[in-house]
């Protein structure tokens, strides 16, 4: 499981952990990770540390500090090292004269401004120290010129902690920003390296422990790696039958859009349970593509024993079959015109498990803001909607976040790919994430488990190339197999 925590937690933890190290050791700790990523790089757009050319945009934080003592040791191993200061007089005293010891220059960002931009575009490598993980509203106006540098040179841009001017606790972007191949943190994550729009500025992102203490049931999120969804899947056992497995009932589609009921089964029959229950106008669609599936035109109420329904997808102005579905004692699924269409006060008095699947737009409509401001805010706007209506929320996007009612750490999923942008993907994940809600599966485990394997199922039926939603789904199985090494 891969932890985030928030800025006050790892500034308590790092006070702990000095108060027991001698002095600038958990610096150091830090900067021969650092140094050590950087090498790496160099390594590889450069072909070697020894006569590469490194840039160092210092700020006057520990963030810094870190970026100097780094570079005093790349010098050390033959590179040509400059320190561009953003702020000379409050720079890291250590870090400075490390770096100068190891034969690294110095230069006053602000003196130097037109030398400055030129070292920039003749360096391998520049190393973001300009702003730590305390930075908030973007970059201030005289380090923006350098990072526009950086991002129209050939040079490969190494991060630290972060990059500057992201918000480090919600991912929010609110100005200008340093844009990173490479992100190298330290001690754990921080929320706005695995959250967008931030994510996106964050490059690829290397963990460097440096022995925080860091309280599991602090953390502000998780992230779910194969190991932890293979721990969930529901696997049958030997005196499993179809109703021990579970049933999903599907209230999906309609004359308009038939091709959500199909989808939204399709991503059902991959999702674990032992049966699928089809409600809705276009039985004979479903049918058609899938014969399994068990077909009726009774109505939610009187359509048979099922574990959860899924409802909502392509289904138009149908109100009525929503409100059927949310008065039943099960776990629910609710998405697309469900959200629309269901009662907010039914939804917060149901007393069982309920999860809502909304994109951005859906969202900014629940809570009556404009989408714009989801987007920008995703983490604050997943944590809002879920204590707003008392069920779990699951914010599609390209990174998707699970929040629940009851507080805690918001699951975050990154597995997507950008060809998941595609009509009736979304009705593939509601259908998934409502077998395992079927299979016993809570309603937080659901939707972080099917977002993860829809993800990875995405990317497998993309593979670079258009795919429509019906290949996802029908990639839902190699998905799985690869969870579970198999």
């Amino acid at each position: 499981m891969r932890t985030a925590y928030s800025v006050e937690t790892v500034r308590n933890a790092e006070r702990e952990l000095m108060a027991r190290l001698p002095e600038g050791a958990l610096m150091q700790r830090a900067a021969a990770g650092l140094a050590a990523a950087c090498a790496q790089v160099l390594a590889r757009v450069a072909g070697r540390v020894y006569g590469s050319r490194v840039v160092l945009l210092v700020g006057s934080g520990d963030n810094g500090g870190d970026a100097l003592y780094a570079g005093a040791r790349l010098a050390r191993r033959g590179a040509g090292v400059t320190a561009l200061l953003l702020a000379p007089e409050r720079a890291h005293a250590g870090g400075l004269a490390a770096l100068r010891r190891a034969g690294g220059r110095v230069a006053d960002a602000g003196a130097a401004s037109g030398s400055a931009g030129e070292s920039i575009a003749r360096a391998d490598l520049v190393v973001d120290g300009i702003v730590g993980i305390g930075g908030k509203g973007g970059l201030r106006e005289a380090a923006v010129p350098l990072a526009d540098a950086a991002a129209r040179s050939r040079a490969a841009v190494v991060a630290v902690d972060l990059p500057s001017g992201v918000d480090a606790d919600t991912g929010q972007v609110r100005g200008d920003v340093v844009r990173a191949d490479l992100t190298v943190t330290f001690g754990t994550h921080k929320p706005g390296l695995l959250i967008d729009p931030a994510r996106e500025y964050a490059g690829a992102v290397r963990l460097v422990d440096i022995g925080l203490p860091l309280p599991a049931e602090a953390a502000e999120l998780e992230a779910l790696q194969h190991a932890d969804v293979a721990r969930l899947l529901p696997v049958p056992a030997a005196e499993s039958d179809k109703y021990r497995r579970g049933v999903v009932g599907i209230a999906a589609g309609s004359a308009r859009y038939p091709g959500a009921a199909v989808l939204a089964v399709a991503g059902a029959l991959r999702g674990g349970a032992g049966a699928v229950r089809y409600v809705g106008p276009a039985g004979d669609a479903v049918i058609a593509r899938f014969p399994e599936t068990l077909v009726s035109d009774q109505g939610p109420e009187r359509a048979g024993r099922v574990q959860a329904w899924v409802v909502g997808p392509g289904a138009g102005d149908d109100a009525a079959t929503v409100a059927q579905v949310l008065a039943a004692q099960v776990p629910v699924l609710i998405d697309a015109d469900g959200l629309r269409l269901a009662d907010a006060d039914a939804v917060r008095a149901r007393t069982a498990p309920t999860l809502m699947t909304p994109h951005a737009g859906e969202a900014a409509a629940l809570l009556g803001v404009a989408r714009e401001e989801v987007e920008g805010a995703r983490l604050a706007s997943v944590r809002e909607l879920a204590a707003r209506y008392g069920a779990t929320v699951l914010l599609k996007g390209s990174t998707t976040l699970v929040a629940s009612a009851k507080g805690g750490p918001v699951r975050v999923n990154a597995t997507g790919t950008s060809w998941l942008a595609t009509a009736g993907s979304g009705d593939v994940l509601s259908g998934l994430a409502g077998s395992l809600l079927a299979a016993g599966l809570s309603a937080v485990d659901a939707g972080s488990v099917a977002a993860y394997l829809h993800g990875l199922a995405g990317r497998f039926a993309a593979q670079g190339a258009p795919a429509g939603a019906h290949d996802v789904a029908a990639s839902i199985p190699r998905a799985w197999r690869d969870v579970r090494g198999n």
